[in-house]
């Protein structure tokens, strides 16, 4: 009878004790406040966007212009540059030993050009002088023979045959004289025009050859193309750097101060916006400071919407109108990449008809 009454109460005492302390170990939630203030529109009527700070000569990737290892890198990040200043260099041991054999190459198209030039060599015009007297001797000794043979009276003292190889032999003496005379002219006339001009060309071929190799060589160092400042830097020595576009460049160059807001503005939102309404934006974390922009140009091709929010009401199914703002009082100074909230005024959004006034139920 007893434990009749005794177990459904202490059944009873422990459900009654679970629910209590189940109560008491739960945890209490409460609402935390947010890390910073959401950004509020200064205008009445505003069209909200988001932006990226870039530079104003919009940020440029550089990149290799041939593949090749990193020997050396000369600036560092944050550094400021100034145009046709070295940012890195490739390895060149080759090309520098391809220039010095077409300087080689070179040399001896000179030297080529200038023995023709100096043509005829000093030291040549005595020989050939001499060959001549040489010849005039010869032709003068075949002559008086032939003078000899001819005056004797008795033509039984000689034959036919031997007074006519004298003849032959004073001919082939003149032709002798007058090969030596033609060789010295030839001489002193110098090279002939035509082989001048094929060493000229030469001589300019070689030249050439050498300035192609050292522009090659010369393009082995990446320079800035402007002025500005190193915002990236991902080159290092001993890295291979391949040529073209990366997606993440060797080196990431802008512009100085001041900076530009690259706004992306929704398609719905795009005929809201005017080049003289007044606009502001607010940096990510400090919404209580306003950075006042002024308008600069709209990119005139609507592209898909990149820069998002992270709302989670927002649509990222859209396109977007890019419109370029400058940063007039950058205080504080914010950083290049950083994302911003820009409200742009919109004075006739109350005059203005609305896209859907006049539509059609």
């Amino acid at each position: 009878m007893l434990n009749r009454i005794v177990i459904p109460a202490l059944a009873v005492l422990a459900a009654v004790y679970a629910v209590f302390a189940t109560d008491l170990m739960r945890p209490v939630h409460q609402a935390q406040p947010p890390l910073y203030a959401p950004p509020r529109s200064a205008f009445s009527n505003a069209v909200a966007a988001v932006g990226l700070i870039e530079p104003a000569s919009e940020l440029i990737a550089v990149a290799a212009v041939v593949p090749g290892a990193i020997a050396a890198v000369h600036v560092a990040p944050n550094a400021t540059v100034k145009q046709g200043q070295p940012l890195f260099s490739l390895d060149d041991r080759d090309l520098r030993a391809e220039i010095a054999l077409r300087r080689e190459a070179l040399a001896a198209a000179e030297a080529r050009l200038r023995r023709l030039s100096a043509m005829p060599r000093p030291e040549d015009v005595p020989i050939a002088r001499a060959r001549v007297e040489a010849a005039r001797a010869s032709l003068e000794d075949a002559r008086q023979h032939l003078a000899f043979m001819a005056g004797i009276a008795d033509r039984r003292a000689i034959s036919a045959e031997e007074l006519s190889r004298r003849r032959y032999a004073v001919a082939t003496a003149e032709a002798h004289l007058r090969e030596a005379e033609a060789a010295l002219k030839l001489l002193l006339a110098g090279a002939w025009q035509e082989d001048l001009r094929i060493a000229r060309h030469e001589v300019a071929y070689a030249t050439a050859a050498v300035a192609r190799a050292e522009v090659d060589l010369d393009r082995l160092t990446v320079r800035a193309p402007i002025d500005g400042t190193i915002l990236k830097l991902n080159a290092r020595v001993g890295e291979y750097a391949p040529a073209g576009h990366l997606e993440e460049p060797l080196v990431l160059l802008g512009s100085a101060a001041p900076w530009h807001v690259r706004v992306d503005v929704n398609e719905e939102d795009a005929w809201r916006v005017r080049p003289e309404a007044s606009a502001k934006a607010r940096l990510r974390g400090n919404a209580t400071h306003e950075l006042d922009l002024a308008f600069v140009r709209f990119e005139p091709y609507v592209i898909p919407k990149r820069a998002l929010s992270g709302q989670p009401t927002e649509r990222v199914d859209t396109r977007a109108l890019q419109v370029i703002y400058r940063i007039t009082a950058p205080d504080p100074s914010p950083f290049v990449g950083q994302q911003v909230d820009v409200f742009i005024e919109d004075e006739a959004a109350a005059s203005s008809p609305s896209p859907l006034a006049g539509a059609q139920p």
